[in-house]
């Protein structure tokens, strides 16, 4: 067991030139190879990376895998030297495992129900059609991502969390620091310091006075204000940044697939599965790691306990095995069932809010402006780099007749 395994020589930085879409061909290659390589992090440590669907699928479902914190000692990209990595902040439950992970989770997922999201429907529906009339009024060309990406996701989970939204410009240009993989060590530092800073008084104030949100329904619980704190940091990063990029890279994807833009346009039923099938083609949310706490056994290696294992969530989304012509967008496919939102007790607590608010924009964007075209060469469109921890566009300018 374990004698014959591609090495990944390094993990990739950048796509493809003219391939923003895929994932990086370092990653593509190494699953040809099989679902599992071995990866020698930059400090020396012996990892492995995971790239095949049903062996991913089978590592986020395995509680022999932790995502806690001060296990993650190497970084794929980073020499760390002799640095101490510290537990996850009271509430920071994306970076624990059970039970401390159940203890934040439970009392949320009641928030997030199919139900309760698809309530929110014509809110969602009212927030993109102001979005849409103002770019119209506008005129072109206009950058889709200020215009209609970050603006309707941001304003959900503001009036969500109960975060007064004439506050955002507080919030979300530090939220965007600790997200692009671009900011300097010590504007990450204190962009992170500003929004617990802006967190914090914020559960001060609903401690104060509730109001009808998240935050306040939580505050009635046994959470400290510190946890309070954390489980907000986590909901409003995930909250801005995810779905805003899913909804600028997706646009992006569908004007450069003209066919399959033109099938949704003519069909809005087809909807439901484009965002579906925009989810697994883009997967923004592209690599997550877990180290194993024991000697396992994975896709016919041993993975030696303390082993760190990088998670290549859109390379499994993208694996021929579970996927016909997995590098095609096709708002047809039939073989659904991806892991865009994880698996297991961290699957994406935010799953469904992101899937009406994309079904919304999407359907009411491509009937808005059936002329809806790039404003500037597709080799132009400026992309985030593979370091950050959702992948998207920059900017994204657009123009319609």
């Amino acid at each position: 067991m374990g004698e014959s395994v591609y090495t990944l020589p390094a993990m990739p930085t950048a796509r493809q030139a003219g391939c923003p879409f895929d994932p990086p061909k370092e990653l593509v290659e190494a699953r040809e190879h099989g679902p599992i390589s071995r990866f020698v992090f930059p400090d020396g440590h012996e990892g492995w990376v995971v790239t095949g669907y049903d062996l991913l699928r089978s590592v986020l479902a395995d509680s022999r895998f932790s995502s806690r914190k001060e296990f993650m000692r190497h970084h794929p990209l980073i020499d760390f030297g002799e640095i101490e990595v510290p537990p996850a902040l009271p509430g920071e439950f994306l970076l624990m495992d059970d039970p401390q992970h159940s203890r934040y989770r439970k009392p949320l997922a009641g928030k997030f129900t199919v139900r309760r999201m698809r309530q929110l429907t014509e809110r969602i529906e009212q927030v993109t059609a102001e979005h849409l009339d103002a770019m119209e009024k506008a005129g072109p060309p206009t950058d889709l991502v200020t215009a209609f990406a970050k603006p309707i996701p941001a304003i959900m989970i503001c009036e969500l969390l109960g975060v007064p939204y004439a506050d955002r410009d507080s919030f979300q240009g530090d939220v965007e620091k600790f997200m692009d993989g671009e900011t300097p060590d010590e504007e990450l530092i204190a962009a992170y310091a500003s929004v617990r800073t802006y967190l914090a008084e914020l559960v001060a104030a609903k401690r104060a006075d509730p109001t009808d949100d998240v935050l306040s329904d939580l505050i009635e619980g046994d959470l400290t204000d510190e946890e309070l704190r954390g489980v907000s940091l986590i909901l409003l990063a995930a909250g801005l940044d995810t779905t805003a990029n899913m909804l600028a890279l997706g646009t992006f994807a569908l004007l450069r697939n003209p066919a399959q833009l033109a099938a949704l346009r003519a069909d809005p039923s087809l909807t439901e599965k484009a965002v579906e099938e925009l989810l697994r083609y883009l997967t923004v949310g592209k690599t997550f790691m877990r180290t194993a706490l024991e000697d396992v056994e994975l896709g016919g290696q041993r993975v030696a306990a303390g082993s760190m294992v990088i998670l290549s969530y859109n390379t499994a989304n993208r694996d021929p095995e579970r996927f016909s012509d997995p590098h095609v967008l096709d708002l047809r496919r039939q073989d659904g069932g991806h892991l865009a939102f994880g698996h297991g007790i961290h699957q994406c607590l935010g799953q469904q809010l992101a899937r009406i608010e994309m079904r919304v924009a999407f359907a009411a964007l491509v009937k808005r402006f059936p002329t809806l075209r790039l404003a500037v060469p597709a080799e132009e469109v400026v992309v985030r780099p593979e370091t950050a921890d959702v992948f998207g566009v920059k900017s994204l300018p657009v123009a319609w007749d």
